[in-house]
């Protein structure tokens, strides 16, 4: 079924919203620099970003400029008119375009090839990397600190498949920094056609011709190009996309993806939420297409499990390493509402007043109890651009409380941040032009206003 968009509440609401947007940024901003100042060891300059303070323009300035006008002018009558596969190659090769120029603000060097290079990064490990299968048996023994052969912080931070992705890019000849960079902009890119695809294949094109320019103008595009977190995002958004559109062979193939994701990051066992929901939105064949999903994550995990790497033996440790270093200084008490913080300039202002109708758009008067006929309709009716935006949600608000994302989630939960954006489309159509101009404008000033570190 197509979702029918409509207009929703008045447009007060949703300023009241971004108001309170606004408020809780600028109070992040206030007290991170007070705790700064005071000496707390928050580990971040810019706080609620991982960043400092430095406006500079560069390179890509005029081109960022650009596809943010072009797409604040156009984007929904694109989203609307344009046929159907032109729209998601232009939406691809927009996102690139706008990633690509958002990262060269920074320069070449500093905003593409040196990101991944420095020692911290995966690329710093690859060289070190001689056998695979060495790699995974002995994976988790160099995951602790304060030893000779420790990992470096992202690698040692994650399950082994995010340097096996860097170490495979390598031996296809597109090793260094520059090819890296490029990768994360590249593959980061098609989540602005994975997310409108999921969508079409639940039933609702409309709904992803209505979201599909906020896909493009994602401000957290500004980390995608170039972090390890875009490719993540791609690799959970495309596993997804093939669960809604493949039957069983898109949910073999999706399972694929989404059990090789658990190696990506320990943190993408939430994205369990977001495929359960996908699969049962389905129209069809719900029970067989989950069977098929987990069998294949199953033998993903199987694999890993046989060459020697035990996935529950990396996270206990993991959580051991995350205590050994920054996470031990930095302030729960500040983190766990400033990470949302951060997350709204990650999402853009504009994930407020839409999850906000998203929210609305299953609300009822009726009397409770008993839970109305009607109310159980609406909820059943809902479709993807409820239960989707819901469930990305839920999963950012479990890793928020579980006390293991402290500062940097503006690029760590990039793979659910796109879910998010999901709710555009119970924006009214009048709105939506003025909504995309902040998010644009919102990439432009963090990423002018501030020196962004991956």
């Amino acid at each position: 079924m197509t979702m029918m968009i409509r207009p929703g509440r008045p447009r007060s609401a949703d300023l009241i919203v971004l108001g309170a947007e606004v408020a809780l940024l600028a109070v992040a901003v206030a007290v991170g620099a007070l705790l700064n100042q005071q000496g707390v060891r928050l580990h971040a300059d810019a706080a609620p970003l991982y960043a400092a303070w430095q406006p500079h323009l560069g390179p890509g300035t005029p081109a960022a400029l650009l596809v943010a006008a072009l797409f604040v002018w156009r984007g929904t009558r694109w989203g609307t008119d344009m046929p159907w596969r032109r729209l998601l190659l232009v939406g691809y090769l927009a996102s690139v375009l706008w990633t690509l120029s958002l990262a060269l603000v920074d320069g070449w060097s500093a905003g593409l090839t040196d990101r991944l290079t420095v020692q911290a990064e995966y690329l710093h490990e690859v060289p070190r990397v001689t056998d695979v299968s060495l790699l995974l048996s002995g994976f988790a023994d160099r995951i602790l600190d304060f030893q000779p052969d420790s990992w470096s912080t992202h690698t040692a931070g994650h399950p082994p498949g995010a340097l096996l992705l860097f170490v495979w890019l390598e031996r296809i000849g597109l090793g260094g920094g520059s090819a890296a960079g490029l990768a994360c902009v590249v593959l980061g890119a098609t989540v602005a056609v994975s997310v409108p695809v999921t969508l079409r294949a639940l039933g609702a094109e409309d709904a992803a011709r209505a979201v599909w320019p906020f896909l493009v103008l994602f401000p957290g595009a500004v980390w995608v190009g170039a972090s390890a977190d875009g490719i993540f995002a791609a690799v959970v958004a495309a596993g997804l996309a093939l669960l809604a559109v493949g039957g069983r062979p898109g949910a073999a193939l999706g399972g694929l993806l989404l059990g090789f994701a658990l190696y990506l990051s320990y943190g993408f066992v939430l994205v369990g939420v977001l495929a359960l929901t996908v699969a049962l939105l389905r129209a069809r064949d719900r029970l067989g297409v989950l069977l098929v999903a987990a069998t294949a994550v199953g033998a993903v995990v199987a694999v890993f499990t046989l060459a020697g790497f035990w996935w529950l033996d990396g996270y206990h440790l993991v959580a051991r390493r995350y205590y050994q270093g920054w996470a031990a200084e930095r302030p729960y008490g500040y983190w766990f509402w400033a990470n949302l913080a951060a997350l709204l300039l990650s999402a853009g202002p504009v994930v407020g007043p839409a999850l906000r109708r998203t929210v609305t758009a299953v609300s009822t008067r009726a009397p409770y109890p008993p839970i109305a006929t009607a109310l159980r309709q609406r909820i059943a009716s809902a479709g993807p651009t409820v239960w989707l935006p819901i469930a990305a949600a839920v999963a950012v608000l479990a890793a928020d409380l579980s006390g293991l994302s402290k500062a940097e989630v503006e690029r760590i939960w990039l793979p659910f941040a796109v879910w998010l954006l999901v709710a555009t489309a119970h924006l009214p159509h009048g709105h939506r032009r003025w909504w995309l101009a902040a998010q644009a404008a919102t990439a432009l000033a963090v990423n002018h206003l501030l020196w962004t570190v991956s």
